[in-house]
């Protein structure tokens, strides 16, 4: 299921990179930028700088689950395209699993791709998310499905996962928290970010043992698996994410100038007939 996903975002980014080439968009600077011996510092400020976040921002959204709303629309501003899924294109018969997957980018000097599998928990997703961002500034294509979040062996993944903690937790604002308030579920709600990122830069920072990450992370995922099902929500509000609408947006203008048809608009996005033009409308600015 994953090498069926990974093969469609190939796809998608092949044609955009091609579009934006025609276009004289010129290649993302930040791509590659940096090289695993960069220290953790540098690298987490020269993410912040280029998003506009400050190390902190995090609290002042609403919930955590709006933290990664607004990276992820973050992100995208940025020329990044960001899928988030937990099936094989819109069909739902076919999910991709968790332990097959939590994520994967796919770099490129114009337009990188990462996806994030939504069968995950979206407390989990949120670490894949800056993890995967933290490759394109290596300019390192790259999956990632670490069981149970645990700290990488190799060196480069080892990098990504130390820039995605002091990202989303810097180390000085947890520890001096974690002085009056040594809970987990309080300081994830202060902090706006999720439980299982609260946890693993506990673990990282040494104020929680492994035993007490392994007893959090395994409780959490099964009461995730106890409370998943019923409805999948509003198709469209869905396939905002399965497409992305930055995506969609370059789609729309290439079948406006006239360079794309609209029957391989259909095979590019996987929406069909009335559903793209609905989702065109009700997601998309096109891009002039």
């Amino acid at each position: 299921m994953f090498t069926i996903q990974y093969l469609i975002l190939q796809r998608r980014q092949d044609w955009l990179r091609d579009y934006l080439i025609q276009l004289e968009i010129h290649p993302l600077a930040y791509v590659g930028k940096f090289g695993t011996d960069t220290s953790i510092d540098i690298f987490v400020k020269d993410l912040r700088d280029k998003l506009g976040l400050q190390a902190g921002w995090t609290m002042t959204c609403p919930t955590w689950e709006d933290t990664l709303g607004i990276l992820i629309d973050t992100i995208e501003r940025i020329g990044i395209i960001v899928i988030q899924n937990g099936i094989v294109g819109n069909n739902t018969s076919r999910p991709i699993p968790v332990e097959e997957c939590r994520g994967f980018v796919l770099v490129d000097d114009y337009v990188p791709f990462m996806f994030l599998n939504n069968a995950d928990a979206k407390a989990a997703q949120l670490f894949t998310l800056i993890h995967e961002l933290a490759h394109v500034w290596l300019g390192k294509s790259a999956g990632f499905n670490q069981d149970q979040l645990l700290p990488a062996s190799n060196e480069t993944e080892i990098l990504c996962d130390r820039v995605a903690a002091e990202f989303l937790v810097p180390a000085h604002i947890l520890r001096e928290f974690w002085k009056d308030l040594a809970d987990i579920q309080k300081l994830a709600t202060r902090l706006k970010v999720s439980t299982i990122v609260i946890a693993r830069r506990a673990l990282d920072l040494e104020l929680i043992s492994k035993t007490q990450f392994y007893t959090f992370y395994n409780k959490y995922i099964e009461q995730f698996r106890v409370k998943k099902g019923g409805s999948g929500g509003n198709f469209y509000s869905t396939s905002k994410r399965r497409v992305s609408p930055t995506f969609a947006s370059f789609v729309d203008s290439a079948v406006q100038s006239g360079e794309l048809t609209y029957k391989d608009a259909f095979k590019l996005t996987g929406l069909y007939g009335n559903v793209y033009t609905q989702f065109i409308q009700k997601h998309v600015t096109t891009v002039k």
